[in-house]
């Protein structure tokens, strides 16, 4: 699973150097310019690390910071970067919430290195899939939505997570039986399939009537759409 990066940075050409070394080690890359964007990004993608400016507009970084750690996300590793050099200003970022502070100006292969070793300590709380604001979580088994846990059964987790491990593919009635009930005999009928699917939709849609995740694929099954 590929882990995903907020980079929260109002300098453009800084975040985009940054964005340019980060995929070239095949981390999948979000932004944001300032700290109200960045919450927004934050609850649609889940990310697992954040390099987070401190001179922010709109919100600080400091806010921001104090922001993720009281969604009790405390898994989300965050690296602070300052043009604040002073071992004082190192120790106050460390102790609101960074997980490492690098000072500006700095080599983007230095940066890398500080996300590697944060990553290694942290990566197990990466092992997640992410679509559209929705997050799931196997080795917890623990889903997210906007950052809200969702109550799943063991069939309705189960079923999602086959959902977004195959997304924007059709899976038949049959597929998903097979999924859920492997040992099963021929009792397991196609509605069963369709109640799971009516008490999943009813958790995970923003509009259970109108379902934009969950799709049903006329005469074939269904589909789960990634925006």
């Amino acid at each position: 699973m590929q882990q995903t990066i907020l980079v929260v940075e109002d300098d453009q050409m800084i975040r985009r150097l940054i964005r340019l070394h980060l995929e070239k080690y095949n981390y999948d890359v979000v932004e944001a310019g300032n700290g109200e964007e960045a919450q927004d990004v934050f609850l649609n993608h889940h990310p697992c690390l954040i390099i987070l400016d401190l001179m922010l507009p709109k919100m600080s970084g400091e806010e921001f910071c104090h922001w993720v750690r009281e969604q009790e996300r405390n898994e989300v590793s965050v690296i602070m970067l300052s043009a604040k050099a002073r071992i004082e200003d190192k120790i106050a970022g460390l102790r609101m919430g960074a997980d490492d502070y690098i000072t500006k100006p700095f080599e983007p292969d230095e940066l890398i290195a500080h996300v590697e070793a944060v990553l290694r300590r942290t990566g197990q709380f990466c092992q997640k899939v992410v679509h559209n604001g929705l997050c799931i979580k196997p080795r917890k088994g623990e889903v997210l939505l906007y950052d809200k846990r969702v109550k799943l059964t063991k069939h309705e987790f189960n079923l999602l997570y086959y959902f977004m491990q195959n997304p924007n593919n059709v899976l038949t009635r049959e597929q998903l039986i097979e999924q859920l009930y492997p040992y099963a005999d021929n009792t397991v009928l196609d509605r069963t399939i369709d109640a799971h699917i009516k008490k999943l939709r009813e958790k995970v849609e923003d509009n259970p009537s109108e379902p934009q995740r969950i799709q049903t694929v006329r005469g074939m099954g269904y589909k789960f759409v990634s925006v």
